[in-house]
Protein backbone atom coordinates (compact mmCIF):
# COMPACT_ATOMS: atom_id res chain seq x y z
CA UNK A 1 0.00 0.00 0.00
CA UNK A 2 1.63 3.25 -1.05
CA UNK A 3 1.19 6.36 1.25
CA UNK A 4 -1.30 8.09 0.00
CA UNK A 5 -3.51 4.76 -0.32
CA UNK A 6 -2.28 4.84 3.72
CA UNK A 7 -3.75 8.25 4.33
CA UNK A 8 -7.12 8.01 2.13
CA UNK A 9 -7.28 4.36 4.91
CA UNK A 10 -6.78 6.68 7.44
CA UNK A 11 -9.57 8.85 6.74
CA UNK A 12 -12.21 6.20 5.96
CA UNK A 13 -11.70 4.35 9.03
CA UNK A 14 -12.14 7.59 10.70
CA UNK A 15 -15.55 8.26 9.02
CA UNK A 16 -16.66 4.53 9.72
CA UNK A 17 -15.68 5.20 13.33
CA UNK A 18 -17.92 8.70 13.45
CA UNK A 19 -21.13 6.86 11.52
CA UNK A 20 -20.66 3.90 14.12
CA UNK A 21 -20.99 6.65 17.53
CA UNK A 22 -23.88 7.99 15.31
CA UNK A 23 -25.98 4.88 15.02
CA UNK A 24 -25.08 3.57 18.52
CA UNK A 25 -26.78 8.06 19.71
CA UNK A 26 -23.15 8.60 21.17
CA UNK A 27 -23.22 12.10 18.69
CA UNK A 28 -26.48 14.03 18.45
CA UNK A 29 -27.65 15.80 15.26
CA UNK A 30 -26.98 18.75 17.36
CA UNK A 31 -23.48 17.98 17.83
CA UNK A 32 -23.17 16.93 14.03
CA UNK A 33 -24.32 20.16 13.40
CA UNK A 34 -21.35 21.99 15.35
CA UNK A 35 -18.78 19.23 13.91
CA UNK A 36 -19.72 20.75 10.46
CA UNK A 37 -20.05 24.55 11.54
CA UNK A 38 -16.46 24.18 12.88
CA UNK A 39 -15.09 22.42 9.80
CA UNK A 40 -16.77 25.02 6.91
CA UNK A 41 -14.42 27.80 9.90
CA UNK A 42 -11.49 25.39 9.92
CA UNK A 43 -8.41 26.56 7.76
CA UNK A 44 -4.99 25.77 7.61
CA UNK A 45 -2.56 26.41 4.51
CA UNK A 46 -1.07 22.71 5.25
CA UNK A 47 -4.25 21.67 3.87
CA UNK A 48 -3.32 23.03 0.64
CA UNK A 49 0.00 20.84 0.65
CA UNK A 50 -1.95 17.92 1.16
CA UNK A 51 -4.67 18.49 -1.42
CA UNK A 52 -1.75 18.87 -4.02
CA UNK A 53 0.03 15.57 -3.27
CA UNK A 54 -3.19 14.41 -4.36
CA UNK A 55 -3.04 16.04 -7.41
CA UNK A 56 0.34 15.26 -8.23
CA UNK A 57 2.46 13.52 -5.88
CA UNK A 58 5.83 13.53 -7.89
CA UNK A 59 5.98 16.78 -9.57
CA UNK A 60 8.68 19.06 -7.50
CA UNK A 61 8.25 20.94 -4.87
CA UNK A 62 11.33 22.84 -4.11
CA UNK A 63 14.49 22.81 -6.14
CA UNK A 64 17.37 23.86 -4.09
CA UNK A 65 21.29 23.94 -5.61
CA UNK A 66 23.34 22.29 -4.03
CA UNK A 67 26.65 23.24 -5.87
CA UNK A 68 29.07 24.72 -8.99
CA UNK A 69 32.01 22.69 -10.45
CA UNK A 70 34.75 23.96 -11.64
CA UNK A 71 32.79 24.47 -15.07
CA UNK A 72 30.65 26.76 -13.67
CA UNK A 73 27.96 24.12 -14.09
CA UNK A 74 25.47 23.92 -10.95
CA UNK A 75 23.85 20.75 -9.89
CA UNK A 76 20.64 20.71 -7.56
CA UNK A 77 18.61 18.76 -5.29
CA UNK A 78 14.95 18.55 -4.59
CA UNK A 79 11.66 17.34 -3.16
CA UNK A 80 8.55 16.39 -4.43
CA UNK A 81 5.11 16.82 -3.56
CA UNK A 82 4.77 13.87 -1.55
CA UNK A 83 8.13 13.82 -0.23
CA UNK A 84 7.90 17.19 1.24
CA UNK A 85 4.54 16.29 2.71
CA UNK A 86 6.27 12.90 4.11
CA UNK A 87 8.94 14.40 5.66
CA UNK A 88 7.00 17.41 7.15
CA UNK A 89 4.77 14.67 8.65
CA UNK A 90 7.68 13.25 10.17
CA UNK A 91 9.08 16.38 11.75
CA UNK A 92 5.63 17.67 12.61
CA UNK A 93 5.36 14.17 14.96
CA UNK A 94 8.81 15.10 16.52
CA UNK A 95 7.52 18.60 16.62
CA UNK A 96 5.11 17.66 19.15
CA UNK A 97 6.89 15.26 21.11
CA UNK A 98 9.14 17.85 21.36
CA UNK A 99 6.43 20.25 23.08
CA UNK A 100 5.79 22.17 20.02
CA UNK A 101 2.09 21.93 19.25
CA UNK A 102 -0.91 24.31 18.62
CA UNK A 103 -0.20 27.98 19.65
CA UNK A 104 3.57 27.37 20.16
CA UNK A 105 4.86 30.53 19.54
CA UNK A 106 8.29 29.25 17.86
CA UNK A 107 11.19 31.68 16.59
CA UNK A 108 12.11 30.23 12.90
CA UNK A 109 16.25 31.46 11.73
CA UNK A 110 16.82 28.95 9.51
CA UNK A 111 18.48 29.89 5.41
CA UNK A 112 16.26 29.06 2.17
CA UNK A 113 17.06 25.17 1.79
CA UNK A 114 15.08 22.35 1.97
CA UNK A 115 14.99 21.97 5.28
CA UNK A 116 13.19 25.54 5.80
CA UNK A 117 9.79 24.47 3.73
CA UNK A 118 9.93 20.86 5.37
CA UNK A 119 9.99 22.99 8.78
CA UNK A 120 7.70 25.55 8.10
CA UNK A 121 5.11 22.89 6.85
CA UNK A 122 5.78 20.72 10.14
CA UNK A 123 5.13 23.87 12.13
CA UNK A 124 1.56 24.90 10.15
CA UNK A 125 0.38 20.83 10.80
CA UNK A 126 1.09 21.06 14.08
CA UNK A 127 -0.39 24.55 14.61
CA UNK A 128 2.41 26.21 16.23
CA UNK A 129 3.01 29.76 15.52
CA UNK A 130 6.16 30.69 13.26
CA UNK A 131 7.81 33.51 13.83
CA UNK A 132 9.86 35.34 11.40
CA UNK A 133 12.21 37.80 11.86
CA UNK A 134 14.48 39.23 9.57
CA UNK A 135 18.33 38.31 10.02
CA UNK A 136 19.48 41.47 7.88
CA UNK A 137 17.75 44.05 10.15
CA UNK A 138 20.76 43.61 13.02
CA UNK A 139 21.53 41.50 16.14
CA UNK A 140 19.85 43.86 18.18
CA UNK A 141 16.92 44.73 16.58
CA UNK A 142 16.56 40.75 16.20
CA UNK A 143 16.12 40.09 19.59
CA UNK A 144 14.14 42.69 20.96
CA UNK A 145 11.26 41.30 18.48
CA UNK A 146 12.01 37.82 19.55
CA UNK A 147 11.83 39.41 23.23
CA UNK A 148 8.37 41.44 21.91
CA UNK A 149 7.11 37.68 20.33
CA UNK A 150 7.15 36.38 23.88
CA UNK A 151 8.51 32.80 21.90
CA UNK A 152 8.66 29.70 24.16
CA UNK A 153 10.37 27.61 21.09
CA UNK A 154 13.92 28.39 19.08
CA UNK A 155 14.68 26.45 16.00
CA UNK A 156 17.78 27.97 13.83
CA UNK A 157 21.05 27.06 12.72
CA UNK A 158 24.16 27.59 15.20
CA UNK A 159 25.09 30.62 14.67
CA UNK A 160 21.59 32.07 15.53
CA UNK A 161 21.64 29.55 18.64
CA UNK A 162 24.57 32.46 19.90
CA UNK A 163 22.28 34.85 20.10
CA UNK A 164 20.95 33.41 23.59
CA UNK A 165 24.54 33.89 24.55
CA UNK A 166 24.88 36.67 23.75
CA UNK A 167 21.75 38.50 24.69
CA UNK A 168 20.21 36.35 27.61
CA UNK A 169 17.71 38.39 29.00
CA UNK A 170 16.29 38.77 25.67
CA UNK A 171 14.99 34.80 25.67
CA UNK A 172 13.54 33.94 28.79
CA UNK A 173 10.17 32.97 27.50
CA UNK A 174 11.83 30.47 25.67
CA UNK A 175 11.28 27.14 26.60
CA UNK A 176 12.46 24.72 24.29
CA UNK A 177 15.68 25.14 21.86
CA UNK A 178 16.35 22.73 18.88
CA UNK A 179 19.42 23.19 15.96
CA UNK A 180 18.76 22.85 12.05
CA UNK A 181 21.07 21.70 9.81
CA UNK A 182 24.21 20.34 10.57
CA UNK A 183 25.95 21.36 14.53
CA UNK A 184 29.50 21.12 14.91
CA UNK A 185 28.67 21.13 18.50
CA UNK A 186 26.80 17.77 18.40
CA UNK A 187 24.68 18.87 21.74
CA UNK A 188 21.09 19.22 22.40
CA UNK A 189 17.93 18.28 19.98
CA UNK A 190 18.44 18.70 16.37
CA UNK A 191 15.29 18.49 13.79
CA UNK A 192 17.18 15.51 12.37
CA UNK A 193 17.15 13.81 15.96
CA UNK A 194 13.63 14.65 16.74
CA UNK A 195 11.84 13.99 13.05
CA UNK A 196 9.72 10.53 13.51
CA UNK A 197 11.10 7.94 11.32
CA UNK A 198 9.38 5.86 9.77
CA UNK A 199 6.82 7.72 8.30
CA UNK A 200 3.25 7.91 9.15
CA UNK A 201 0.77 10.04 8.46
CA UNK A 202 -0.08 13.28 10.13
CA UNK A 203 -3.34 14.93 11.20
CA UNK A 204 -3.08 18.11 10.35
CA UNK A 205 -4.28 20.46 14.03
CA UNK A 206 -7.98 21.77 12.79
CA UNK A 207 -7.05 25.27 13.36
CA UNK A 208 -9.62 28.62 12.86
CA UNK A 209 -9.62 30.64 10.60
CA UNK A 210 -9.30 33.73 13.04
CA UNK A 211 -6.82 31.90 14.89
CA UNK A 212 -2.80 33.00 15.01
CA UNK A 213 -1.03 30.90 12.06
CA UNK A 214 2.34 33.13 12.30
CA UNK A 215 3.73 36.43 13.33
CA UNK A 216 5.59 38.03 11.12
CA UNK A 217 8.37 41.10 12.00
CA UNK A 218 8.16 43.90 9.84
CA UNK A 219 11.27 45.61 8.31
CA UNK A 220 11.35 48.32 10.99
CA UNK A 221 12.14 50.73 7.88
CA UNK A 222 10.19 54.26 9.02
CA UNK A 223 10.40 52.69 13.14
CA UNK A 224 10.44 50.00 15.32
CA UNK A 225 9.74 46.67 13.81
CA UNK A 226 5.67 45.48 14.71
CA UNK A 227 5.12 42.08 14.51
CA UNK A 228 2.05 41.38 11.84
CA UNK A 229 -0.36 38.65 12.93
CA UNK A 230 -1.23 36.42 10.36
CA UNK A 231 -4.14 34.26 11.15
CA UNK A 232 -5.09 30.75 9.04
CA UNK A 233 -7.91 32.75 7.38
CA UNK A 234 -5.66 35.58 6.08
CA UNK A 235 -3.14 33.26 4.70
CA UNK A 236 -5.89 31.38 2.59
CA UNK A 237 -7.20 34.74 1.46
CA UNK A 238 -3.59 35.89 0.23
CA UNK A 239 -2.98 32.15 -1.88
CA UNK A 240 -6.75 32.59 -3.42
CA UNK A 241 -5.93 36.36 -4.34
CA UNK A 242 -2.69 35.62 -5.42
CA UNK A 243 -3.50 32.70 -7.81
CA UNK A 244 -6.56 34.19 -8.98
CA UNK A 245 -5.24 37.92 -10.19
CA UNK A 246 -1.75 36.44 -11.23
CA UNK A 247 -3.72 33.41 -13.72
CA UNK A 248 -1.30 30.59 -12.72
CA UNK A 249 -1.60 27.43 -15.08
CA UNK A 250 -0.88 23.67 -13.61
CA UNK A 251 2.74 23.30 -14.64
CA UNK A 252 4.32 26.73 -13.38
CA UNK A 253 7.91 27.07 -12.04
CA UNK A 254 8.82 29.85 -9.37
CA UNK A 255 12.53 31.47 -8.46
CA UNK A 256 11.05 33.38 -5.27
CA UNK A 257 14.07 35.52 -4.56
CA UNK A 258 12.68 36.47 -1.06
CA UNK A 259 12.60 33.27 0.63
CA UNK A 260 8.74 34.41 2.43
CA UNK A 261 7.30 34.32 -0.53
CA UNK A 262 8.55 31.12 -1.59
CA UNK A 263 6.56 29.42 1.26
CA UNK A 264 3.08 30.41 -0.88
CA UNK A 265 4.62 27.88 -4.10
CA UNK A 266 3.47 24.59 -3.07
CA UNK A 267 0.08 25.62 -1.33
CA UNK A 268 -0.34 27.04 -5.23
CA UNK A 269 1.43 23.99 -6.35
CA UNK A 270 3.90 25.63 -8.14
CA UNK A 271 7.53 24.21 -8.01
CA UNK A 272 9.86 26.36 -6.22
CA UNK A 273 13.27 26.99 -7.65
CA UNK A 274 15.61 28.41 -4.52
CA UNK A 275 18.40 30.88 -6.13
CA UNK A 276 21.70 30.86 -5.16
CA UNK A 277 22.13 34.28 -3.48
CA UNK A 278 22.25 36.27 -0.15
CA UNK A 279 18.84 36.84 0.08
CA UNK A 280 19.17 39.69 2.53
CA UNK A 281 21.37 41.58 -0.32
CA UNK A 282 19.31 41.23 -3.24
CA UNK A 283 21.10 44.11 -5.20
CA UNK A 284 24.48 42.51 -5.04
CA UNK A 285 23.47 38.68 -6.22
CA UNK A 286 25.17 37.45 -8.93
CA UNK A 287 23.10 37.85 -12.49
CA UNK A 288 24.66 34.90 -13.84
CA UNK A 289 23.48 32.63 -11.14
CA UNK A 290 20.17 33.96 -11.33
CA UNK A 291 19.53 33.91 -14.82
CA UNK A 292 21.28 29.96 -15.03
CA UNK A 293 18.46 29.05 -12.57
CA UNK A 294 15.70 30.72 -15.08
CA UNK A 295 16.94 29.11 -18.19
CA UNK A 296 17.87 25.95 -16.68
CA UNK A 297 15.13 25.34 -14.50
CA UNK A 298 12.28 26.63 -17.14
CA UNK A 299 11.38 29.08 -14.77
CA UNK A 300 7.94 30.65 -15.64
CA UNK A 301 7.31 33.32 -13.19
CA UNK A 302 9.55 35.31 -11.12
CA UNK A 303 9.96 37.60 -8.42
CA UNK A 304 12.56 40.73 -7.94
CA UNK A 305 12.73 43.68 -6.01
CA UNK A 306 13.58 46.96 -7.66
CA UNK A 307 17.14 46.44 -6.52
CA UNK A 308 17.77 43.03 -8.56
CA UNK A 309 15.46 43.98 -11.53
CA UNK A 310 17.53 47.07 -11.93
CA UNK A 311 20.81 44.76 -11.42
CA UNK A 312 19.24 41.66 -13.88
CA UNK A 313 18.05 44.53 -16.16
CA UNK A 314 21.66 46.29 -16.74
CA UNK A 315 23.36 42.65 -17.37
CA UNK A 316 21.05 41.65 -19.78
CA UNK A 317 20.92 44.73 -21.67
CA UNK A 318 25.18 44.78 -21.57
CA UNK A 319 25.01 40.89 -22.53
CA UNK A 320 22.25 40.90 -25.06
CA UNK A 321 20.38 37.98 -22.77
CA UNK A 322 16.81 36.73 -23.28
CA UNK A 323 15.03 34.98 -21.09
CA UNK A 324 11.99 32.97 -23.09
CA UNK A 325 10.71 30.76 -20.22
CA UNK A 326 9.31 33.65 -18.72
CA UNK A 327 5.57 34.08 -18.46
CA UNK A 328 5.26 36.92 -15.78
CA UNK A 329 7.33 38.56 -13.70
CA UNK A 330 6.26 40.30 -9.64
CA UNK A 331 8.08 43.03 -8.59
CA UNK A 332 7.39 44.73 -5.54
CA UNK A 333 9.12 46.03 -2.32
CA UNK A 334 9.39 49.56 -3.11
CA UNK A 335 7.74 51.72 -6.20
CA UNK A 336 9.48 50.46 -9.55
CA UNK A 337 10.48 53.07 -12.18
CA UNK A 338 9.78 53.07 -15.29
CA UNK A 339 13.13 52.79 -16.80
CA UNK A 340 13.26 49.82 -14.15
CA UNK A 341 10.87 48.09 -15.99
CA UNK A 342 11.49 49.32 -20.08
CA UNK A 343 15.25 47.59 -19.60
CA UNK A 344 13.97 44.36 -18.01
CA UNK A 345 11.54 43.76 -20.10
CA UNK A 346 13.73 43.63 -23.22
CA UNK A 347 14.87 40.54 -22.62
CA UNK A 348 11.03 38.65 -22.06
CA UNK A 349 8.62 38.11 -25.40
CA UNK A 350 6.73 40.55 -26.44
CA UNK A 351 3.55 39.24 -24.72
CA UNK A 352 5.36 38.83 -20.97
CA UNK A 353 4.39 41.51 -18.15
CA UNK A 354 6.12 42.65 -15.44
CA UNK A 355 3.54 42.79 -12.70
CA UNK A 356 4.04 45.72 -10.04
CA UNK A 357 1.76 44.68 -7.07
CA UNK A 358 1.52 47.08 -3.58
CA UNK A 359 0.82 45.81 -0.19
CA UNK A 360 3.08 45.69 2.94
CA UNK A 361 3.92 42.73 5.48
CA UNK A 362 0.07 43.66 6.96
CA UNK A 363 -1.41 43.20 3.42
CA UNK A 364 0.01 41.77 0.75
CA UNK A 365 -1.03 42.13 -2.04
CA UNK A 366 -3.46 45.18 -2.18
CA UNK A 367 -3.29 46.60 -5.89
CA UNK A 368 -1.51 45.85 -9.05
CA UNK A 369 -0.95 46.94 -11.95
CA UNK A 370 1.29 45.62 -15.40
CA UNK A 371 3.98 46.98 -17.76
CA UNK A 372 1.85 47.50 -20.45
CA UNK A 373 -0.29 49.87 -18.97
CA UNK A 374 2.22 51.56 -17.20
CA UNK A 375 4.84 52.00 -19.79
CA UNK A 376 1.87 53.02 -22.25
CA UNK A 377 -0.04 55.27 -20.16
CA UNK A 378 1.24 56.20 -16.50
CA UNK A 379 4.70 56.48 -17.10
CA UNK A 380 4.43 60.04 -18.79
CA UNK A 381 2.70 60.96 -15.59
CA UNK A 382 5.18 59.49 -13.29
CA UNK A 383 7.84 61.44 -15.21
CA UNK A 384 6.11 65.17 -14.48
CA UNK A 385 5.58 64.70 -10.80
CA UNK A 386 1.76 62.54 -10.62
CA UNK A 387 3.31 59.56 -7.83
CA UNK A 388 3.88 56.47 -9.12
CA UNK A 389 0.81 53.97 -10.39
CA UNK A 390 0.32 51.28 -8.16
CA UNK A 391 -2.72 50.15 -10.23
CA UNK A 392 -6.22 48.86 -9.02
CA UNK A 393 -7.69 46.96 -6.28
CA UNK A 394 -6.95 43.24 -5.77
CA UNK A 395 -10.42 41.22 -5.50
CA UNK A 396 -12.45 42.24 -2.26
CA UNK A 397 -9.81 45.00 -1.28
CA UNK A 398 -11.32 48.09 -0.78
CA UNK A 399 -9.35 51.52 -0.87
CA UNK A 400 -10.15 54.91 0.33
CA UNK A 401 -8.11 57.85 0.60
CA UNK A 402 -7.97 59.74 4.13
CA UNK A 403 -7.23 62.98 5.48
CA UNK A 404 -3.30 63.33 6.53
CA UNK A 405 -2.95 63.09 10.08
CA UNK A 406 -0.32 61.16 12.08
CA UNK A 407 -3.00 60.79 15.23
CA UNK A 408 -4.30 57.84 16.15
CA UNK A 409 -8.25 57.28 14.62
CA UNK A 410 -10.21 55.40 16.73
CA UNK A 411 -13.42 55.36 14.87
CA UNK A 412 -14.42 55.51 10.91
CA UNK A 413 -16.47 58.47 9.54
CA UNK A 414 -16.94 59.83 6.73
CA UNK A 415 -15.61 62.88 7.54
CA UNK A 416 -11.92 61.50 7.10
CA UNK A 417 -12.40 60.81 2.90
CA UNK A 418 -10.23 63.50 1.32
CA UNK A 419 -11.86 65.35 -2.23
CA UNK A 420 -11.58 63.18 -5.18
CA UNK A 421 -8.24 64.07 -6.51
CA UNK A 422 -6.73 65.13 -3.12
CA UNK A 423 -3.81 63.58 -1.83
CA UNK A 424 -4.31 61.97 1.47
CA UNK A 425 -3.12 58.38 3.31
CA UNK A 426 -4.06 55.28 1.81
CA UNK A 427 -6.33 52.96 4.28
CA UNK A 428 -7.54 49.36 2.73
CA UNK A 429 -9.97 46.53 3.97
CA UNK A 430 -9.83 43.37 2.96
CA UNK A 431 -10.18 39.42 3.64
CA UNK A 432 -5.98 39.53 3.73
CA UNK A 433 -5.41 42.29 5.46
CA UNK A 434 -4.41 41.90 9.14
CA UNK A 435 -6.27 43.07 12.15
CA UNK A 436 -3.72 44.02 14.39
CA UNK A 437 -0.29 43.34 15.71
CA UNK A 438 1.17 41.33 18.30
CA UNK A 439 0.87 43.06 21.60
CA UNK A 440 1.51 46.30 20.76
CA UNK A 441 -1.66 48.31 21.46
CA UNK A 442 0.03 51.67 20.25
CA UNK A 443 0.90 50.43 16.74
CA UNK A 444 -2.88 49.23 16.84
CA UNK A 445 -4.08 53.02 17.58
CA UNK A 446 -1.61 54.64 15.39
CA UNK A 447 -2.99 52.11 11.99
CA UNK A 448 -6.10 50.75 12.57
CA UNK A 449 -9.24 52.52 12.50
CA UNK A 450 -12.93 50.48 13.79
CA UNK A 451 -15.66 50.98 11.61
CA UNK A 452 -18.36 48.39 12.95
CA UNK A 453 -16.89 44.72 12.76
CA UNK A 454 -14.70 46.08 9.70
CA UNK A 455 -10.99 47.01 10.52
CA UNK A 456 -9.50 49.56 7.86
CA UNK A 457 -5.66 49.57 7.96
CA UNK A 458 -3.70 52.49 8.00
CA UNK A 459 -1.37 52.19 4.87
CA UNK A 460 1.61 55.09 6.02
CA UNK A 461 1.48 55.91 2.16
CA UNK A 462 0.34 58.76 0.57
CA UNK A 463 -1.54 58.97 -2.73
CA UNK A 464 -4.44 59.74 -4.71
CA UNK A 465 -7.26 58.00 -6.51
CA UNK A 466 -7.56 59.00 -10.23
CA UNK A 467 -11.12 58.70 -12.32
CA UNK A 468 -10.25 54.91 -13.69
CA UNK A 469 -9.90 53.97 -9.79
CA UNK A 470 -6.26 53.68 -9.77
CA UNK A 471 -4.35 54.59 -7.14
CA UNK A 472 -0.92 56.60 -7.33
CA UNK A 473 1.70 56.68 -4.59
CA UNK A 474 3.28 59.71 -3.57
CA UNK A 475 5.45 58.26 -0.67
CA UNK A 476 5.81 57.35 3.03
CA UNK A 477 3.55 59.90 5.09
CA UNK A 478 6.76 59.89 7.78
CA UNK A 479 8.80 60.98 4.75
CA UNK A 480 6.75 64.30 3.59
CA UNK A 481 8.44 67.39 4.07
CA UNK A 482 6.35 70.06 5.85
CA UNK A 483 7.71 73.71 5.04
CA UNK A 484 6.41 77.60 5.94
CA UNK A 485 4.13 76.76 2.30
CA UNK A 486 2.66 73.21 2.85
CA UNK A 487 3.77 69.77 2.04
CA UNK A 488 6.19 68.75 0.16
CA UNK A 489 5.76 64.62 -0.91
CA UNK A 490 9.07 62.49 -1.64
CA UNK A 491 8.13 60.29 -5.04
CA UNK A 492 6.53 63.60 -7.03
CA UNK A 493 9.50 65.47 -6.11
CA UNK A 494 12.33 63.02 -6.81
CA UNK A 495 10.59 62.71 -10.18
CA UNK A 496 11.71 65.88 -11.35
CA UNK A 497 15.44 65.41 -10.28
CA UNK A 498 15.17 61.42 -11.58
CA UNK A 499 14.82 62.40 -15.04
CA UNK A 500 18.48 63.86 -15.53
CA UNK A 501 20.69 61.19 -17.35
CA UNK A 502 23.45 61.44 -14.64
CA UNK A 503 21.24 60.67 -11.61
CA UNK A 504 20.60 56.92 -10.71
CA UNK A 505 17.80 57.83 -7.69
CA UNK A 506 17.30 60.76 -5.78
CA UNK A 507 15.74 61.61 -2.04
CA UNK A 508 13.65 63.99 -0.60
CA UNK A 509 15.12 65.11 3.40
CA UNK A 510 14.04 68.04 5.12
CA UNK A 511 15.64 69.47 7.27
CA UNK A 512 15.19 71.14 10.58
CA UNK A 513 12.17 70.96 12.36
CA UNK A 514 8.26 70.83 11.11
CA UNK A 515 6.70 72.67 10.29
CA UNK A 516 9.49 74.90 9.16
CA UNK A 517 11.48 72.58 7.43
CA UNK A 518 14.01 73.31 4.57
CA UNK A 519 13.93 70.75 1.48
CA UNK A 520 16.87 69.22 0.70
CA UNK A 521 17.18 66.80 -2.14
CA UNK A 522 20.11 63.88 -1.54
CA UNK A 523 21.48 62.92 -5.39
CA UNK A 524 23.06 59.37 -5.76
CA UNK A 525 24.76 59.31 -9.28
CA UNK A 526 24.98 56.82 -12.16
CA UNK A 527 27.95 54.37 -11.85
CA UNK A 528 28.88 56.02 -8.06
CA UNK A 529 29.16 59.31 -10.25
CA UNK A 530 32.53 58.61 -11.65
CA UNK A 531 33.72 60.88 -14.59
CA UNK A 532 30.86 62.79 -13.90
CA UNK A 533 31.13 67.02 -13.11
CA UNK A 534 29.03 67.42 -9.55
CA UNK A 535 28.77 71.24 -9.75
CA UNK A 536 27.08 71.03 -13.38
CA UNK A 537 24.91 68.28 -12.62
CA UNK A 538 24.13 70.62 -9.33
CA UNK A 539 23.38 73.61 -11.96
CA UNK A 540 21.11 71.54 -14.25
CA UNK A 541 19.16 69.75 -11.63
CA UNK A 542 18.13 73.08 -9.83
CA UNK A 543 17.38 74.84 -13.38
CA UNK A 544 15.02 72.10 -13.68
CA UNK A 545 13.45 71.98 -10.58
CA UNK A 546 12.72 76.10 -10.53
CA UNK A 547 10.37 75.37 -13.79
CA UNK A 548 8.10 73.03 -11.44
CA UNK A 549 5.64 74.06 -9.16
CA UNK A 550 6.28 71.78 -6.70
CA UNK A 551 10.09 71.49 -6.56
CA UNK A 552 11.22 75.43 -7.09
CA UNK A 553 11.60 76.30 -3.70
CA UNK A 554 14.38 73.11 -3.15
CA UNK A 555 17.45 75.07 -3.05
CA UNK A 556 19.58 72.45 -1.68
CA UNK A 557 21.32 69.54 -3.17
CA UNK A 558 23.57 66.79 -1.86
CA UNK A 559 25.42 64.00 -3.49
CA UNK A 560 25.61 60.82 -1.56
CA UNK A 561 28.05 57.75 -2.82
CA UNK A 562 25.29 55.29 -2.18
CA UNK A 563 21.99 55.81 -0.27
CA UNK A 564 21.07 53.49 2.28
CA UNK A 565 18.20 50.77 1.91
CA UNK A 566 16.02 48.79 3.43
CA UNK A 567 17.14 44.94 4.52
CA UNK A 568 14.37 43.46 3.08
CA UNK A 569 14.46 44.21 -0.74
CA UNK A 570 17.63 46.83 -0.74
CA UNK A 571 15.14 49.39 -2.65
CA UNK A 572 13.09 51.20 0.07
CA UNK A 573 15.44 54.63 0.84
CA UNK A 574 16.28 54.86 4.66
CA UNK A 575 15.66 58.98 4.33
CA UNK A 576 15.30 58.75 7.73
CA UNK A 577 18.86 58.41 7.82
CA UNK A 578 19.63 60.65 4.88
CA UNK A 579 18.31 63.53 7.08
CA UNK A 580 20.74 62.88 9.68
CA UNK A 581 23.68 62.99 7.45
CA UNK A 582 22.72 66.00 6.17
CA UNK A 583 22.75 68.16 9.15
Amino acid sequence: MNNLELVKRTEETEDAVIEDAVLEDAITEDDLELMEEKAEKTVNVANLLKEKVELHPFKRAVVFPAGWDEDNRVAYTHLTFLQLDEESDCLAHGLEHAGIKQGTRTVIMVRPCLEFFILTFALFKTGAVPVMVDPGMGKRNMVRCIEQSQAEAFIGIPYAHLLRYLFPGHFKSIKTWIKAGKSRFGMGKTLEKISKKPWKPYHVAQTMKNETAAILFTTGSTGPAKGVIYTHGMFDAQISAIKTHFDFGPDEIDLPTFPLFSLFDPALGMTAVIPDMDPTMPAKANPVKIIEAITDQGVTNMFASPALLHRLGSYGKDNNTSLPTLRRVVSAGAPVSPDNIETFSAMLNSDVQIHTPYGATESLPVMSIGSNEILSDTRKFSEMGYGICVGRPVCDIEVRIIKITDDPIEQWSGNLLVESGDIGEITVTGELVSKGYFKDMESDLLSKIKDGSTIWHRMGDLGWKDRHNRVWFCGRKAHRVTTKKGDLYSIPCEAIFNRHPGVYRSALVGKGDSPKQEPVICIELNLGGKSIDKEQVRRELLNEAVKNEMTKDIKTIFFHSGFPVDIRHNSKIFREKLAKWIK
